[in-house]
């Protein structure tokens, strides 16, 4: 499932106070799918790491009263409220841990701790055939869960970049080469490898501002060297683009680069600047470009300002080019 189908997924669940359980390779996202979920549903939401737990974290400490012993609750489970107590890596955390959860996920509660009625448990892990540090889930456990499998979608983590100001060159990289969003070969044992999470980083670094000396080895090591060595090439193209703004106030003059990678950019970085008052002249520099870059500008001008498809020039480009649009 998408990152969206995922989305809608758990707010049904969670609605209908069904455990869950997210699947997915390391670095794809299940963790922000679950706080968008949370968000949007207006539910607090606590993050536990299961594999930092011990079996008697959940239980608590007991305390004497008298002659009799009763367990002091830990101060990171809920007590009131509504929300949801996300478990992650919880098949990485060993088995004790895990069977510590039977009792909170089944019957929502462990010793004398009983989770609020407002709250659902949802759950992550990385697939065994990730090679991630994983145990094999228990069947009496895995069989309290309903079990999604995350898989990347280039669309809906573009959507999420522009969304998040992620840095325009790394959205236009990506859009160019979609196969390095997400490359992950458990064979290959790489330390650093392209994923959603790692290009966030590498946006995040570029935002602080990277020195040209060191910006090769911050960003191989961060989504490793292959990834590296095109980003870092695609970059070099990104910088010697004509400026998005000379574009848009003489869109019938600018020369259009012949080189795909620089197009490419340049159409990512002209649909950043897109707005109601630009949209006959994004629609005349769309209709000077090869129909593929065409179609790529204006779909990246309307997610950006939807009222450009209102213009007469959308309506003139939509015209000219209904057969590739059908």
């Amino acid at each position: 499932m998408n990152p969206k189908q995922i989305v809608k997924s758990l707010k049904t669940v969670i609605k209908a106070k069904q455990p869950t359980f997210l699947w997915g390779p390391p670095g794809v996202g299940k963790s922000q799918v679950v706080r968008q979920a949370a968000s949007e549903l207006l539910y607090d939401l606590i993050d536990l790491r299961a594999i930092l737990l011990d079996p008697v974290d959940l239980r608590g400490l007991p305390k004497i009263s008298g002659k009799v012993a009763s367990w002091c609750s830990p101060s990171f489970l809920p007590s009131e409220g509504r929300g949801i107590l996300f478990l992650d890596e919880l098949n990485a955390a060993p088995p004790l841990v895990q069977a510590a959860c039977y009792q909170l996920i089944l019957d929502r509660k462990i010793g004398e701790y009983e989770l609020p009625d407002g709250w659902v448990v949802i759950a992550a892990g990385n697939r065994d055939s990730d090679k991630a540090v994983t145990h094999k889930m228990p069947s009496a456990l895995a069989n309290r869960f309903v079990h999604l499998d995350f898989e990347v979608s280039i669309e809906d983590w573009l959507e999420w970049g522009r969304e998040n100001k992620v840095s325009e060159e790394i959205l236009a990289f990506i859009r160019f080469r979609p196969n390095l969003l997400h490359d992950f070969d458990p064979q290959r044992q790489e330390k650093a490898f392209p994923s959603p999470r790692s290009w966030e980083f590498v946006s995040k670094m570029i935002s602080a501002g990277l020195d040209n000396e060191i910006e090769y080895e911050l960003i191989k090591g961060t989504v490793g060297e292959g990834a590296a060595a095109e980003f870092c090439g695609f970059c070099r193209i990104y910088k010697n683009i004509p400026d998005p703004e000379d574009v848009l106030n003489s869109p019938e003059d600018v020369a259009i680069p012949d080189d795909p990678a620089t197009v490419y950019a340049l159409c990512e970085s002209v649909a950043s600047k897109a707005s109601s008052e630009r949209a006959e002249n994004i629609m005349t520099f769309a209709s000077r470009l090869p129909v593929e870059f065409g179609v790529l500008l204006v779909r990246n001008a309307v997610r950006k300002e939807r009222s450009i498809v209102k213009s007469q020039g959308f309506e003139r480009w939509a015209t000219a080019n209904s057969d590739i649009l059908v």
